[in-house]
């Protein structure tokens, strides 16, 4: 079923193996001088074997002198791989050499099948490879024959010394899968339960094996329902109890046992562990935590899972497996590690990400009021970060994973892990918009802190809440959660937060048209800024002070603020509180009629926000810069830039997003 884009790497290879050429500028290709090599790898279960055959089969007029065909038993039920001379006594016997004539040594046996296949056209299938050391032996020394190697190994030695054509083998997709179940079960079964057959293709993760046993208990039950068979995955969902096949061949179980048996103690360790480890992807600094390791030998680890296929490098560095693969290493973990050992590798990683979150975000929102976590335990690798576009591009890649950590140290009894861990992803989830995930995490992490009776965790946590709530246009529900956390921070006599809270509430204000009261926000937030002696948020304060002075008409005053805010900012180096100064005065310059400097400044504001992705922030400078625009008389600019602020509001959701398809309209078109 499917493959055809692995399809078409073989028959590529085979116009390669017979000198046809492949396009290109050279004329035309030239004939091999030995023979052409492809290795056909991934995890067990996903149809290498089958997809050999089957191309073997199809291609089979184009080798006049036969085929040759071994199963090497790298991997299998027995854990007895064949031997070099067993798999050469085959191939002599399938040429009927007389077993007089057979040498009596493995090398000049090995000798005298390299002869026989000299000067003929064949094509050679080594199926189920455990090496490279395996199969060198097998290998003709001359051009003219095809080889089609299966392994669950990527065999990197025979790509490097042999030239052999790696031919890496992936789960189905969606639609391979369905055509899997209808060559099986009938299409008229399939489209019958459409919502059955879509819960059975994702529990089966789209592993061939695990289609086949579902399908085959399918086809030998007709009269029981696609929705029976998905609720009993459903109900499996964790384990791998619903696809046992029958026998060690058919079990998905069995099958991944055996790419694990033939590990070594320390990768068969670190793959057991990855059950504990929170998340679908993995990179070496969290695997190194995980096992309590150093980052260098997670990473030869991580290369001998990734070799065996028990794990896939999804991108440079990042790791995970299949859903099937992961309940497998839950499986085993449970088995043969002590539970104190999976807490304690629970534990590290969760260190690991909290403080490499935390590292992250100084090098992100460097004046953020910083938080203090419990030392890390030993063994834990916290990464490091030099500035602000590395951070962001870890959080980019982490954070589906930091959100998953979060929930796990929830459910496990980490709660001070469970809030910080909010705490330490609000930045980034309120700047990129994902709202839904900032209310989502913050939620758990009240329930967290709660539980733990930590009033700061809960202080926090509601002021997350309150700020998704803003963002998502929710103000009551938003002031409440607000209100919430200014009381937690009283009672704990934090004043700079207290100060943030009010910073939110301000926004709040705004949002609703009730700037007296926005204005009063932001003095109290100026007062506790310097009674704190933050000078950071102080400067954040007076700019806010100065926006809400302009909302009430008063842009001398608005000016006069925003001006000493960005000065500050400036010397602190603040890209952030620089760009919202910017903003700012854009704005107050627009109200005075000084349209050219509020371009000026909003540009300004744009060029900051833009190059720290701040998805949101841009979107709103942008949509001001519009305005400004259209007052100075350029429509065409005020177009751009609108059209620009819409994309980046629509994509996030946000409320605004009207008001600039509004201004669009009338607008009119490029020539109204």
């Amino acid at each position: 079923t499917g493959r055809e884009r692995e399809l078409a790497g073989l028959d590529a290879l085979l116009r390669a193996g017979s000198g046809e050429g492949g396009g290109g500028g050279g004329g035309g290709g030239r004939a091999p001088t030995a023979a052409v090599i492809t290795v056909i790898a991934g995890s067990g279960g996903l149809g290498k074997t089958t997809l050999a055959v089957h191309w073997a089969h199809r291609v089979r007029d184009r080798f006049p002198d036969g085929q040759l065909y071994v199963n090497l038993r790298g991997f299998g039920p027995t854990g007895s791989a064949m031997t070099v001379a067993e798999a050469v006594r085959g191939f002599l016997d399938a040429f009927q050499v007389p077993a007089h004539l057979i040498p009596a040594t493995v090398e000049a046996q090995t000798a005298l099948y390299r002869s026989l296949v000299a000067d003929r056209r064949m094509l050679i299938l080594l199926d189920n490879a455990r090496d490279a050391e395996q199969v060198r032996p097998l290998l003709p020394g001359s051009p003219g024959c095809l080889v089609v190697l299966t392994s669950r190994n990527e065999l990197t030695s025979l790509v490097v010394a042999e030239q052999a054509q790696p031919l890496p083998l992936e789960l189905l997709d969606r639609a391979e899968a369905r055509d899997l179940l209808i060559s099986r079960v009938g299409a008229e079964r399939v489209a019958a339960e459409p919502r059955a057959v879509e819960d059975v293709i994702t529990v089966c993760a789209g592993l061939p094996l695990a289609l086949a046993i579902v399908a085959a208990r399918a086809a030998t039950h007709p009269r029981f329902g696609l929705e029976a068979l998905a609720a009993e995955l459903r109900d499996a969902r964790g384990s791998l109890d619903a696809f046992e096949g029958g026998d060690a061949t058919t079990d998905v179980r069995a099958v991944f046992s055996w790419s694990y048996h033939a590990l070594g103690t320390d990768a068969a360790r670190l793959f057991r562990l990855l059950g504990v480890h929170p998340g679908a992807d993995i990179a070496a600094p969290a695997a190194a935590s995980l096992v309590g390791i150093s980052v260098p030998q997670a990473r030869r680890l991580l290369v001998q899972l990734t070799r065996a296929h028990l794990i896939t490098e999804r991108a440079p560095g990042q790791y995970g497996c299949h859903d099937l693969l992961r309940a497998y290493a839950m499986e085993l973990t449970q088995a043969y590690d002590a539970e104190d050992e999976r807490r304690t590798a629970l534990h590290r990683v969760l260190d690991h990400y909290l403080h490499t979150a935390l590292a992250a975000g100084v090098a992100f929102t460097p004046h953020r009021e910083p938080i203090a976590p419990e030392p890390v335990q030993p063994g834990v690798s916290v990464g490091e970060f030099t500035g602000h576009g590395q951070a962001l591009i870890w959080f980019v890649l982490t954070h589906p994973v930091l959100i998953a950590a979060l929930q796990q140290a929830a459910e496990t009894g980490f709660e001070t892990h469970a809030w910080q861990l909010a705490w330490s992803l609000a930045e980034f989830l309120d700047q990129f918009g994902h709202w839904h995930d900032q209310r989502a995490v913050h939620r758990i992490a009240l329930g967290a802190a709660h539980r733990a009776r930590d009033l700061t965790g809960q202080a926090h946590a509601c002021h997350g809440l309150g700020l998704a709530d803003l963002r998502m246009g929710r103000y009551d529900r938003a002031r409440g959660h607000l209100a919430r956390a200014l009381n937690l921070h009283r009672e704990s006599g934090n004043e700079v937060g207290q100060a943030l809270v009010h910073v939110a509430l301000n926004l709040v204000c705004e949002r609703e048209g009730r700037h007296e009261q926005g204005l009063h926000h932001a003095m109290r937030a100026l007062k506790l800024y310097r009674a704190a002696d933050h000078r950071s948020g102080e400067a954040y304060a007076l700019n806010n002070v100065g926006w809400a002075y302009a909302k009430l008409g008063d842009f001398q005053q608005a000016l006069a603020h925003c001006e000493k805010a960005l000065n500050m900012l400036r010397e602190t180096g603040d890209g952030r509180g620089e760009s919202a100064a910017w903003d700012s005065l854009g704005y107050a310059h627009s109200h005075v009629g000084d349209h050219e400097q509020a371009i000026s400044c909003y540009r300004h504001a744009v060029e900051l926000r833009r190059g720290r992705g701040e998805r949101v922030r841009e979107a709103e400078s942008l949509h001001r810069l519009g305005s400004a625009q259209l007052a100075a008389g350029d429509r065409a600019g005020a177009r751009r830039s609108w059209q620009q602020a819409l994309t980046r509001f629509d994509s996030l959701g946000h409320p605004d997003a009207h008001r600039v398809r509004d201004g669009l309209t009338r607008l009119g078109g490029p020539d109204g």
